[in-house]
Order: C-alpha cells, then structure tokens, then sequence
C-alpha cells in the first residue's frame, strides 16, 4: 500500500507503506507461534526455530542495534513530556480518555501537544478530533502531523486510507515499521506533550513503541481499566509488561466509573467493582490512583462530532474528575506546573 501527498511548493512524495523494517529479513514462510523473533538473538536457534522454513534466513540476519535509533531520538529531542496510554483490555475508553487528556493539555495555549494513534487496525483518534476527512502532508522535513487546533496536533493511519471503511490487514512487521516512521518521519517539532494511544494487548505496536522510544526517553504510563474484574484482568497483565519492559506506570485511572445523569447529576454504577476496582488495584501493586471517571453520554456524542467535550460540556462531574486526573499525571511525571496550570479553566 501507498499514497501520494503533495504540498504547494514540492513535487508529489511517493510514500511505500508496505515498506518493510530496516533489519527485517525477506522470509519465505509465516512466522511461527513462538518465534523469537528475526532480529532477536536466538533467531535461528531457538528450539521453536527447529525445521523452521526461515530458520537460514534468521540465523544469518545482521543482530544488534535498530540504525534508526538515533534518528528517532533525534527526530524527537524538542518534545518535553512522552506518555503513554495503555490498558491490555478493549472497549474501556483508551482513545476517549487520550483525546480527554489531549484537549485538558491543549486547554494551556501555552502548550503544544500531540497525539501518537498506533492502533494501526482500529484507528479511532482521527473520528474522535473530528478530521477524519484529512490528509497527510509530505515536505522535505518529514510528514506534518494534522493539526486540529494551534496548539494540538494528531497522526494516524486513518489519514493514509483511500477510504475510513478499508480494514489494514498486517502482520506485525509492517505495523512496527509505520510506527517507526510515525516516529522518524513525523515533523513533530517543539513540543510540550505526546500521548501516544495504543492498542489493546501487550504485543508488536507495545513492544515497538517502548523499543523504538528507550534512547528519547519515556516519562511513563497511564493505565486504563474500568471498574469490572474482567477489565483488571487484563490490566495485571499490562503493569507486568510495564515493568518487564522497564516502563514507569504513573498510574491507573478508573473509566466509567459509574454513570452521572446529564440532567439531575445523580451518579450510578453501572459497571459494579466486584473485587474494588482500579483502587484497590493500585494498592495491591503499589501503583498510584490517578482518579475515576464518570460515565456521562455527553461524552460519547462529542467524540462522534469530533468535539471537545471539555469545551461543550463544562459543567459536566467528568471535567472536574479529568481536571484532578491532569494534575496527578503531572505530578507523577514530574512535570512543574505553573500556578496558572493547577486550575484548568473549564
């Protein structure tokens, strides 16, 4: 797959996105389930690589460090803040709380943010920002992310699709290397944040990410569950991975954390804490509580226009709820903010 940008002032950029990683060897049969993967150590003589149709191909492939490693890092040395929103379960609002953070960052004017959407398969971000309809615009110093305001910037996969209905159908490989050039390519510039929304699970985008940003530096994770158990589930295994991989959890924020009626305020809980939620979660691992987010419908109906629920909706339990989540965000990043920071004007 590919596509055509132009600017103004170049000539049309050819851009291969089927272009695979730097160091991935040309293999001639799918990876098997537990491979080591061709870059790893072990390639080729693994007890998994045994009778492997790749396992030549593997074993002679060049090891050690990505060369595009230091480009990236160059690439994203004004960039002050990086954090990265994660949960290992679907559905419990990753992207809807990204976007939330993003607007509550961007509320500062004096901020820059940008918004990373690795969901190579699902990307919503575009939807949710409400340019879903716009491109990719290629110049001599890399792509341009899609600004959605002065001070906010987005990029994802949806604006490289002929159409928002086609499905990305890739292996791992060439996920791995959009995020690369997502990161190596992209004209971030100066910046104060960049969330970086995942994907469910713990797999390829997770691993790339965390691989690719090490030498830049990572201020940590912003965990997201909601309140049932068979959402912690999930989540157990995404702190594993943070701390197997070596990335800070800053903490656990609790999604939908009952329901509030838009017209009387009365709060609900819909989804019950049968075994105490993203709190006592957090005690048991040590991690901090960042804060609960209620349910509100208004939510939903501002990320299907593209809105920003914080500007429409400032009344609502949820921006008082999010405005504390911001600030212990910073604080576990270590972010000084300003006397004018410590209260969002929502």
């Amino acid at each position: 797959m590919s596509f055509t940008r132009t600017t103004a002032l170049e000539e049309p950029i050819q851009v291969d996105l089927s272009a695979r990683l730097k160091n991935h060897p040309s293999l001639i049969a799918p990876e098997p389930e537990h491979c080591p993967g061709p870059e790893s150590k072990l390639a080729g003589q693994d007890d998994a690589c045994a009778g492997c149709p790749n396992q030549i191909i593997c074993a002679s492939t060049p090891k050690g460090p990505d060369p595009d490693i230091p480009l990236i890092t160059s690439r994203l040395c004004g960039i002050k803040h990086k954090i990265l929103v994660l949960s290992g379960k679907g559905g419990v609002g990753k992207s809807t709380f990204t976007t939330m953070l993003a607007h509550a960052f961007a509320a500062d004017e004096n901020n820059m943010v940008g918004i990373m959407d690795t969901d190579i398969c699902g990307p919503s971000i575009p939807k949710m920002m409400g340019a879903e309809a716009e491109t990719i615009h290629v110049s001599n110093a890399g792509w341009s992310p899609v600004w959605v305001a002065d001070n906010l910037g987005v990029m994802s996969i949806q604006f490289m699709l002929p159409s928002r209905d086609d499905a990305v159908i890739w292996r791992g490989p060439k996920k791995n290397g959009l995020i690369k050039q997502f990161l190596k390519d992209v004209e971030w510039g100066e910046m104060d944040y960049l969330l970086v929304d995942t994907p469910p699970g713990t797999s390829d985008e997770h691993l790339s990410v965390n691989s690719y940003l090490k030498e830049s530096g990572v201020d940590g994770a912003v965990v997201v569950t909601t309140p049932q158990e068979v959402s912690l589930l999930d989540v157990r295994k995404e702190i594993d991975f943070c701390r197997k991989a070596g990335i800070k959890v800053l903490g656990i924020v609790e999604n939908m954390s009952g329901f509030v009626c838009p017209s009387c305020k009365h709060q609900n809980r819909i989804f019950k804490a049968t075994t105490g939620g993203a709190r006592k979660l957090a005690k048991e691992t040590g991690i901090p509580f960042l804060g609960a987010v209620p349910l509100d419908p208004r939510i939903g109906m501002a990320c299907d226009y593209g809105q920003s629920f914080f500007d429409n909706f400032p009344d609502s339990p949820a921006c008082a709820a999010l405005q504390g989540v911001v600030e212990r965000v910073q604080d576990e990043a270590g972010i000084n903010r300003a006397p004018c920071e410590k209260q969002f004007d929502f």
